[in-house]
């Protein structure tokens, strides 16, 4: 029995991989306003990469439960140029149970992820596929060049997060790197096999080690609407992504324990020393009570850290599905053009 998986059968010279087509995973959730628009961006973007690299394309829209007209929106989409898939979960599972929707559903060899919203640009789709066929990376991941038009906190927490969950980590999450990547097939294969429910997919694709290369970029405003992600749920997916991935909480416990038991008795000792010195007890009611609070604090956030850990742990031995399917729809380009020079003759 080996506790590895080989998979350097997959290594691809240029030629074939680009055989092997791309899948365009695109989770989408209340996007109907600007999916249309995306559809013709992404065809058009397909067209380029068949005239560059004769890269065959497909793209799955993934609906995580939308509550406007996105998946029939979605439904008509034309397959123009591109195989189309739709896959409708049964409610709103969360963008990661969408991304491994989308990542099981993929039918051809590499994979890209894009968000719904329109900001990530056709031009630097290129690039990414570019850096996979031309130089042969695995893994071609993007990141904000800067966070300068964000707030303070915004910025200060998005820093911590990314000290907190690389905090002694063999391998480091890349600062600021988004959902927005480019998978080859063995990346792919290898993402894949990994059983874990409780998903983090920043961390995941790092996790997983192959040649990776970081391309940054400025996102593109909204072409419609405005995010779904307030303060409150980037603070909730922030906990899940450390809790499912890292250790470190744990770790940071463990150490402010320490801390706080070496100041304690450093703090005993100097009553010793006074008590011994000058033989005058110290009062202790106002210093007790605040000891007592204090540590009663740090130890109700230890058990609350604990219990995030026991939590994920549940969650694993239930063994629960991800997500369902509710709805699973196909359109190929070929058909399309077919039916298109029947109706003319």
């Amino acid at each position: 029995m080996t506790l590895g998986s080989d998979v350097s059968g997959m290594t691809a010279t240029a030629g074939s991989a680009a055989a092997k087509g791309m899948s365009i995973v695109v989770p989408v959730y209340n996007e109907a306003a600007g999916l249309a628009a995306l559809h013709q961006r992404i065809c058009d973007l397909a067209k380029t990469l068949r005239e560059r690299y004769r890269l065959a394309c497909e793209v799955v829209y993934v609906d995580d439960g939308s509550a406007d007209a996105t998946l029939s929106i979605a439904r008509s989409l034309p397959a123009d140029a591109i195989d189309v898939q739709v896959v409708s979960l049964s409610r709103n599972f969360g963008k990661e149970a969408a991304l491994m929707a989308g990542l099981d559903h993929a039918r051809l060899g590499a994979v890209m992820f894009m968000d719904g919203d329109g900001q990530h640009p056709p031009v630097l789709v290129e690039q990414l596929v570019r850096h996979w066929i031309e130089d042969g990376y695995d893994v071609v991941y993007t990141a904000k060049a800067h966070r300068d038009n964000e707030p303070f906190l915004r910025r200060l927490a998005g820093r911590g997060f990314y000290a907190l969950i690389n905090w002694g980590a063999r391998q480091k999450i890349p600062e600021d790197a988004g959902d927005f990547r480019l998978l080859s097939p063995r990346a792919v294969a290898a993402l894949r096999q990994l059983p874990e429910r409780n998903r983090f997919f920043k961390g995941l694709a790092s996790w997983i080690g192959f040649r990776q290369i970081r391309v940054d970029y400025e996102p593109a405003p909204r072409t419609h609407g405005v995010t779904t992600f307030s303060a409150a749920r980037l603070l909730g997916l922030s906990i899940e992504g450390v809790t499912s991935f890292s250790v470190a909480p744990l770790r940071f416990a463990s150490l402010l324990g320490v801390i706080l038991a070496g100041g304690a008795f450093l703090f005993g000792l100097s009553i010793l020393w006074e008590v011994w010195t000058t033989g005058k007890q110290v009062p202790g009611y106002p210093s007790l009570v605040i000891g007592l609070m204090t540590i009663g604090g740090v130890q109700l956030i230890m058990i609350g850290i604990v219990g995030e850990y026991i939590g994920k742990i549940l969650s694993e031995l239930k063994a629960r599905p991800i997500y369902f399917v509710a709805e699973h729809s196909e359109k190929h380009a070929e058909a399309d053009d077919a039916a298109k020079r029947t109706a003319a003759e």
